[in-house]
């Protein structure tokens, strides 16, 4: 990965200047992120990943979307060993499960992994940022396998101790009935459960 300049923009490529008496194109695409138009100018400085030192045109041959994906590897292993939570965009539906883009590597999130629930409609979810949390990184197989659930699993904990804590017996609260059985009625007090038993 390598620091260049932007000499010129010529309809939809870059042409950038490496340092080593040599230029490559990079096509502008490859600096956008998702639902972003990329925003270059003549002189803007960009980190490149340096494929080869000449194609057959004289020219360095360089990839953006390398780079970005050098840069992105790096810092979630450094996120994965600290187990911080890692920000992302669901961009496609695959076999199992979906896509995400973690600013330049993409990981895979298992479909049993989107939500605490089985989601019917995951549209409003995608091309949105959200918070994931890597189960598993493996750099020599390029796999990245995250998680949204656990995510909401771990802030839903924080708010059922919260409410936990300002219970108290004999206080008069307002919940939503979730759903009716035998033994009665489950009743949402705002992220915890509790059962009006059939008998009240």
């Amino acid at each position: 990965v390598v620091r260049g300049r932007i000499v010129s923009i010529e309809k939809d490529m870059a042409v950038i200047d490496v340092g080593l008496k040599m230029e490559g194109r990079v096509a502008l695409r490859e600096f956008a992120t998702p639902g972003k138009q990329p925003e270059l100018t003549v002189g803007d400085e960009v980190e490149v990943y340096l494929e080869r030192m000449e194609n057959a045109l004289g020219e360095a041959v360089l990839s953006r979307e390398k780079a970005r994906r050098e840069e992105s590897w790096t810092r979630l292993e450094k996120q994965f060993d600290k187990s911080e939570k890692v920000s992302g965009v669901i961009f496609n539906k695959v076999k199992g499960g979906f896509t995400v883009d973690l600013d330049g590597a993409v990981a895979f999130l298992p479909g049993s992994q989107v939500d605490i629930r089985p989601v019917r409609d995951i549209g409003p979810l995608m091309h949105q940022p959200l918070q994931f949390q890597i189960l598993k990184m493996d750099r020599r197989r390029g796999n990245i396998v995250v998680s949204r659930r656990s995510v909401l699993e771990e802030t839903r904990a924080e708010q059922r101790a919260d409410i936990v804590a300002r219970l108290e017996e004999g206080q008069v609260i307002e919940g939503l009935v979730k759903n009716i059985t035998d033994d009665g009625a489950f009743i949402d007090l705002g992220g915890i459960d509790g059962l009006r038993h059939v008998t009240d």
